[in-house]
């Protein structure tokens, strides 16, 4: 999998795949990072890849000449363009899922207020949020969604069989897990765990997994309930 950065910061994105999973991932050939700075394409005599908004407002957007150049200069046909954007739909584990079969996906990180709609409109294949907030720039964004789509590609973590119980699986939020020793400050961890039955075990982490998402995502655990009430008519 190929994944390139537009972004006119590559020290921010560089650096994130220099440790850890990721990093092994890349030296394996795996995964492929990849920069381009749309000021090497700017026109502007002092490279400038902003300019004011037509019709006045606060702020500075990235300039459409720069970038439409930028893109233009990928040219693959495998390119897949993405967009992160505060006005994106919301960014979740299935799409992580299903950009991992993707060969080649761009980011095209934005600054200052964004980029110009107009090269939104003509290349952005999806645009993205990753949350109800504003960021500086798209390059936090962009490293989110790389690594949760790294992630689901195959043999870049160690233990494939991980992918199973993890949050967002059937909806649900991962049950709690522990370590030893067994007990910690007085703290045990729940005697079932302990008794190395596997169907035990299992349930219990179900109920977990339910109290869980009730506790701290009220609007997923209503999305399961709806779910097996419906499953059950």
């Amino acid at each position: 999998m190929n994944f390139t950065f537009v972004t006119l910061f590559p020290n921010l994105i560089y650096p994130y795949f220099e440790d850890s999973i990721l990093s092994r991932a890349k030296e394996n050939g795996l995964i492929q990072i990849d920069c381009i700075n749309p000021r090497d394409f700017s026109v502007d005599k002092h490279k400038k890849v902003d300019d004011y908004k037509v019709g006045g407002g606060a702020g500075l957007l990235m300039s459409a000449q720069p970038l439409f150049d930028t893109l233009e200069h990928i040219n693959s046909k495998e390119a897949y363009f993405v967009f992160p954007t505060p006005a994106g739909k919301s960014f979740t584990q299935n799409d992580a899922k299903r950009l991992s079969k993707k060969k080649h996906i761009v980011f095209v990180c934005g600054r200052y207020e964004g980029v110009d709609e107009r090269v939104i409109e003509i290349y952005a294949d999806e645009v993205f949020s990753v949350g109800d907030f504003v960021l500086t720039g798209g390059e936090l964004p962009s490293l989110c969604m790389c690594d949760a789509i790294s992630r689901m590609i195959d043999n870049v973590l160690g233990n494939e069989e991980s992918l199973l119980e993890e949050s967002f699986e059937n909806t649900l939020l991962e049950a709690p897990s522990f370590t030893k020793p067994n007990v910690y400050n007085d703290s045990p961890v729940p005697s079932d765990f302990l008794k190395g039955n596997h169907a035990i075990i299992s349930r219990l982490k179900n109920r977990m997994a339910y109290a869980k998402t009730c506790f701290h995502r009220p609007d997923l655990y209503k999305m399961v309930k709806n779910k097996r009430n419906y499953h059950a008519k």
